[in-house]
């Protein structure tokens, strides 16, 4: 079968033949439907050697939809032909978070050469992929692969974020603004307008971008401009919004992040941008503030995503490329041409 895969550090991904895996013990094999693109892979791909624990060569691609092909023989509770999404941060399947379902959280994390599917152990940019448990698997029903397949970490990874921050935006007259209208940031929109009752205000540098954020619900958007902070702080009354979502995380974007937000607000920085923020009292952060670092997801929130795309709250902007056009993908990707996800689809 025919697989993308990473060789060498720092070099583009290859596109090769490899022999179909055949499922043991507990396992599962998932025949491939779609897999989404992110520049997390590129992270991946441009990393220097020894800065991940992970050994290569390995087959990538995260962001997994598709059908039981064949199961282990000790594999239960699915059946060939069932349709799925692959829950991807795999952790050490021992410790109590990830009994529950909360491997993005694994406490055996640091101590792992691989951290799930696509990120050191073979991933979906395969005509198949071999599951170790069918715990991984969360059914789609219906739902198209090119939806399900980014549902998995974008749609996750911005779900469980908004999860954290629920709590500070109950009430109709809270804001939250997001920074950032990529592949994240669009479904984060999306989420909070679904999940909960206040404003939602979107800021990005790409006009295309706020059109998306229009598009996916949002109540007001704004390019990046000096006076960004002073525009939004307006919105609310001049006293500052209640939540900000940071998908980029660069260091102008936690500035801004910092600048708008209530004392008492809650900062989620889900992008790596590399941007530094110093945390001290006094600081830039207002009185009260609170910081999280969210990660992935869990299992159950993605069951529970899943089941938000499958109600018609939840739409993915994607871009579509046959598996064979990987390469143009990614460097389209890179390039920063991107609306919303790519999806490959192998042929």
């Amino acid at each position: 079968m025919r697989a993308m895969r990473l060789t060498a550090w720092g070099q583009g991904p290859v596109l090769t033949e490899v022999e179909r895996p055949a499922p043991h013990g507990v396992e599962v094999l998932v025949r491939v439907e779609a897999v989404g693109l992110c520049h997390s892979d590129l992270h991946v791909v441009d990393s220097t050697p020894g800065a991940l624990p992970y050994r290569l060569p390995f087959t990538l691609g995260h962001e997994v939809a598709g059908h039981v092909a064949e199961l282990g023989p000790d594999a239960g509770g699915l059946a060939p032909g069932d349709r799925v999404v692959i829950y991807g941060p795999w952790g050490c399947g021992e410790c109590s978070r990830c009994a529950a379902g909360r491997d993005n959280y694994c406490d055996r994390r640091g101590g792992l050469d691989r951290h799930g599917v696509g990120l050191g152990q073979d991933g979906g940019m395969a005509e198949y992929v071999l599951v170790p448990s069918a715990r991984h698997l969360v059914p789609i029903g219906d739902l198209p692969a090119e939806q399900a397949a980014p549902l998995s970490d974008a749609g996750l990874t911005s779900y469980h974020a908004i999860a954290g921050l629920r709590h500070t935006l109950g009430d109709p007259a809270s804001t939250a603004v997001v920074i950032g209208v990529g592949g994240l940031g669009h479904l984060a929109v999306q989420i909070l307008r679904a999940t909960t009752p206040g404003r939602v205000l979107a800021v990005d540098i790409r006009e295309d971008a706020l059109d998306l954020a229009h598009r996916s619900g949002a109540h007001f958007t704004t390019p990046v401009r000096d006076d960004t902070a002073h525009v939004l702080r307006t919105r609310t009354g001049g006293v500052g919004v209640d939540a900000v979502l940071d998908f980029v995380g660069n260091g102008a974007t936690l500035d801004l992040a910092a600048a708008l937000l209530r004392p008492g607000g809650e900062l989620a920085l889900v992008g790596s941008g590399g941007g530094r923020l110093t945390v001290c009292k006094p600081g830039a952060l207002p009185p009260g503030a609170r910081l999280s670092l969210p990660f992935w997801g869990t299992r159950p929130e993605l069951a529970e995503v899943v089941a938000l795309a499958r109600s018609g709250a939840l739409h993915v902007e994607t871009e579509q490329f046959p598996l064979s056009e990987a390469p143009e993908a990614f460097a389209r990707l890179r390039r920063g041409e991107v609306r919303g996800r790519v999806v490959l689809v192998p042929e």
